[in-house]
This record gives C-alpha cells, sequence and structure tokens, in this order.
C-alpha cells in the first residue's frame, strides 16, 4: 500500500518542492532510505544527509535551504511532529482488542470491570480491584487488592500494579513495569538490617506513559506521586515518596532517590541520578549523566557529577585535558620557588 505525495502533504499541510505525484511505502532514516520511502530531518545536525539520501520524499523544516539529491521536500513546520502522522498511514496498524474477558484470567468476585474493557490470558485481578472503561489488559497483567485502574488505558503484558495503587486514566504502561513495589526502606540493628513497613501507596495521574521495566516504589506511608501528563522512559527508578510534577519527562536509566520533589515539565537526561530529599524546579533540565546533590531552582540548566550549572561545568570539563600539564607546571614553579627561598636564606 502506497500513498502519494499529494495525499501525505495534505494530512500535514506541508508545502510541496518536486512531483507531488511520487508514490511512497514506508517511512525510514535518511540513511536508510530507499526510492519507496519518506524520510524527515528533524535536526540541522543531519543537514548534510539530505543531499546524499535516496529517499523518494523527505520532511524538511520550513525554512531549509539546502540541496536534495532527486528527493522531493515537504516543507512543514514541525518535522517530528509531521513524521508522527505519516508513520501510522504507511505501516501496519497497531493491534486492536475487542472487549472480553480470556478464559484464563482469574478476576476476585468483588473486582469491579468497566464497559468494554479487554482483559488478555493470564490476567489476575484481585479483590477490591477496579478497572475503568474501554481499559486493556494485553496478557499477565497482574493488578492488587484495592488497586483501582481508570478509563481508557493500555497495560501491555507482565505489568505488576501492586495493592492500593491508583492509576490514571489514558495511561500507558509498557512490559516489566512494576508500580507499588515495596520502598528501599531499612534501619540497622547491631550490624543486620531490619526490614521498615512500606505502608504507603502510588498514586499515577491520568495521561501518563510507563515505558517497559519502569519501578515505582509504594510510599514509607502517605503517597508517591506521578503526576499528569508525566512521560517515563525505560529501566527508570522512582523511590519511596518521590512526587514528579506535570509534564515532566525522563529519559532512560534515570534514578531518583527517595522524598525528591520534582517540579512541572522537567527533563532529565539519560543516566541522571537525584539524591533523596532534594528539589528540582520547574523547568528544570539535567543533562545526561548528571549527578544532582542539592536543590536546583526553576528554569536552571544543569550538568556534571557532580551536576553544576551547564556554562560552568562547560568550564571545568574544557580543564580538565590540561590537567597533567597544569601539574607538570606546578611541579616545576614549586621547584623554582624552593630554590629562590633558599638563596634569599643565604
Amino acid at each position: 500500500m502506497g500513498l502519494t505525495i499529494k495525499e501525505i502533504a495534505a494530512e500535514i499541510s506541508a508545502v510541496v518542492i518536486g512531483d507531488d505525484a511520487v508514490v511512497v511505502s514506508g517511512v525510514a532514516s535518511l540513511k536508510a532510505a530507499t526510492s519507496k520511502d519518506i524520510s524527515f530531518l528533524s535536526s540541522a545536525k543531519y543537514a548534510y544527509q539530505v543531499a546524499e539520501s535516496k529517499a523518494a520524499a523527505i520532511i524538511v523544516a520550513e525554512d531549509f535551504d539546502g540541496a536534495a539529491a532527486g528527493s522531493v521536500l515537504l516543507k512543514v513546520k514541525d518535522p517530528d511532529y509531521a513524521c508522527s502522522i505519516v508513520a501510522p498511514l504507511l505501516n501496519p496498524p497497531i493491534p486492536t482488542f475487542e472487549p472480553g474477558i480470556h478464559p484464563s484470567a482469574v478476576i476476585a468476585e468483588d473486582a469491579q470491570i468497566g464497559e468494554n474493557v479487554y482483559i488478555g490470558p493470564c490476567c489476575v485481578i484481585e479483590p477490591g480491584a477496579s478497572i475503568g472503561n474501554s481499559s486493556v489488559l494485553v496478557a499477565s497483567v497482574y493488578i492488587g487488592h484495592g488497586s483501582s485502574l481508570g478509563e481508557d488505558c493500555k497495560i501491555y503484558a507482565n505489568v505488576s500494579i501492586r495493592e492500593y495503587v491508583t492509576i490514571g486514566s489514558r495511561t500507558i504502561i509498557h512490559s516489566g513495569t512494576v508500580v507499588g513495589s515495596d520502598g528501599f526502606g531499612y534501619t540497622n540493628d547491631k550490624g543486620k538490617w531490619i526490614k521498615i513497613p512500606q505502608v504507603g501507596t502510588v498514586e499515577v495521574g491520568n495521561d501518563v506513559e510507563l515505558g517497559s521495566n519502569v519501578s515505582i516504589d509504594r510510599a514509607r506511608f502517605g503517597k508517591t506521586i506521578i503526576a499528569d501528563g508525566v512521560k517515563i522512559d525505560n529501566l527508570v527508578q522512582i523511590a519511596h515518596n518521590v512526587e514528579v510534577g506535570q509534564d515532566t519527562a525522563m529519559a532512560a536509566q534515570v534514578g531518583v532517590a527517595g522524598s525528591t520533589k520534582i517540579g512541572r515539565n522537567v527533563m532529565l537526561g539519560g543516566q541522571v541520578g537525584l539524591a533523596g530529599h532534594i528539589e528540582i524546579g520547574n523547568r528544570v533540565i539535567c543533562l545526561a549523566k548528571s549527578g544532582v546533590h542539592n536543590d536546583v531552582p526553576d528554569d536552571e540548566v544543569v550538568f556534571g557529577a557532580p551536576a553544576m550549572p551547564r556554562k560552568q561545568a562547560l568550564r571545568v570539563f574544557a580543564t580538565l585535558p590540561n590537567i597533567p600539564d597544569m601539574k607538570r607546571d606546578i611541579k616545576k614553579l614549586t621547584k623554582q620557588i624552593k630554590t629562590l627561598e633558599a638563596k634569599l636564606e643565604e
């Protein structure tokens, strides 16, 4: 199945430079694209690839003025957004699930199941749990005692939602994720670790997406909170009593220690680590691999371990290669000073 450039342009309100009768049947990167594919340029960093690409058509920004090697150009305001519309048009549809309950599912008698819900093979829904209208539990999903799932949620295979957890509507949770596991709470008594009961819960808001193998611990008491619109990548650890503000995004392997508060619209890059009991302000950006040990004010960009304001961090890291030479010079100067001091004593 293919679409003409004219048909695609109508979907994304693009200005076409070239033949709009060309037909494409797939989406690919600039390097991998063939004469049957449409590609896109989202960063000026890769603009040189446009001239080398074999793509039949390329989605570019409105201000793009580079050359293309025979490719039709579609100019749009936001290439990333345009590609998100085009890709589903040229790929197999995402599987859908007709409402129903698989015979192998185990559902407590007092569990509340909404309308138009799909509950797949080997799912377990414990007593007192509730599932909102039009939600999908793909397979082997565990919903613990007294937990609630909102409407229009999609929970992929092998997700565990422990007891007394609340999940909002339109939330997506990917395979292997655990919500409501015990927080890492122990006290040391004469060299032995004694477990502190974790009797709190987790509250996940609406329109949240949790990647695969995310772990969100329940609070020691009170709530671990993931606010509306939060997007969390794979392999992220959220400790007990953490609060994550609305529309915050975290990349892979972020770790957040206990009782830390994260503001709204924060962006945490890959492998960022946040110490416990600190506050991260609104709209903060923590660049990849930053280790944040102290509070960060609103609108700050930090980098490094320990994290510091980006400009300062860049100066520090730019200095590091010079340290061997600086050490040699200091050793030489120290020797010269001692020689001068000896002469003055004479």
